[in-house]
């Protein structure tokens, strides 16, 4: 069955976060799904906080920009909120919005170098390995984890381009795609994530989780917020055929289907992201834990 997870955005404020979490656990929706936008919500502190006030949903982190942070305090970070709370953090990694990495002075040259030997280094340390390496963009001199994950830690990586997403499928556990790909484009992500993996020499059998971010809504206006938001990021969507590519809104039982539709194409994980305008987050909340449990009758 396809997971389904919710997201919270970080333009909500920090005092939101809990109570809207434990609204989605309440829910009995499996997964909840961060990001960091700059200059908003950090990842790890949103996380480790929401699995401090949660017992057992799973928080993805989706994504932290490699840019911004040295690959030995994000093994570090990771592997004490694993530490804490085992099996219940996937902390995802990308390129990080070009632009703001400008903004901070931390842009790199060739982000596809700086995401290949940041994961590698990520995956060996979060492994207990000891690790050297000296690259273009992450050096480590005899660096290891006193106090590495008992059990392995799955890094996806956020991709949306065909060298990306390659990338994604040879050095990555799982790749994160945003709402921007899409249904129509999600086979074609898929194809180039294969070429990934084969050239890698990765075992087709192997779990890689593709988490497919999709926006969400509910109540009567759910259509036109939805066909606004999307707007906004230079898609016209005018008809609900054309909508239903990048969202899924109604009841329980529409954004089940919808959520079906995406899972046919090759989702592992639906996340559900709300509008920014949406007026009542912890009912979306309720409807998607509906839908999870009619799917989960299928």
């Amino acid at each position: 069955m396809t997971t389904l997870a919710y997201i919270i955005r970080p333009s909500n404020p920090p005092a939101r976060i809990i109570p809207l979490a434990r609204a989605v656990e309440a829910a009995g929706i499996e997964e909840i799904w961060l990001w960091e936008d700059c200059f908003q919500s950090g990842g790890i502190s949103a996380a480790s906080a929401i699995l401090g006030a949660t017992d057992h949903v799973r928080v993805g982190i989706g994504v932290m920009p490699t840019p911004l942070r040295n690959v030995a305090l994000t093994a570090m970070e990771v592997a004490t909120a694993d530490g804490m709370f085992p099996g219940r953090l996937i902390p995802g990694i990308g390129h990080g919005v070009q632009s703001w990495m400008a903004q901070v002075g931390a842009k790199a040259a060739s982000p596809l170098t700086l995401m290949r030997e940041y994961s590698t280094a990520l995956r060996a340390l979060l492994a207990g390995e000891r690790v050297t390496t000296s690259g273009r963009y992450v050096s480590l001199d005899d660096v290891a984890l006193d106090w590495p994950p008992a059990r392995p830690v799955r890094v996806p990586v956020a991709a949306t381009g065909p060298k990306s997403l390659r990338l994604a499928g040879e050095v990555g556990d799982g790749v994160v795609l945003e709402d921007s790909v899409g249904l129509a484009r999600l086979p074609a992500a898929l194809e180039r994530i294969a070429e990934g993996r084969a050239a890698a020499d990765q075992d087709a059998a192997e779990e890689f989780t593709v988490v497919q971010f999709v926006y969400g809504g509910t109540g009567p206006d759910a259509a036109a917020r939805l066909r606004a938001e999307t707007s906004k990021t230079g898609r016209e969507v005018t008809e609900d055929a054309q909508l239903a590519d990048y969202a899924v809104w109604g009841d329980a039982q529409a954004l089940a289907d919808g959520v079906r539709r995406f899972g046919a194409a090759g989702a592992d994980t639906v996340a559900i992201q709300p509008t920014a305008d949406d007026p009542d987050l912890e009912r979306l909340a309720d409807v998607v834990g509906e839908a999870r449990e009619l799917l989960s009758e299928a």
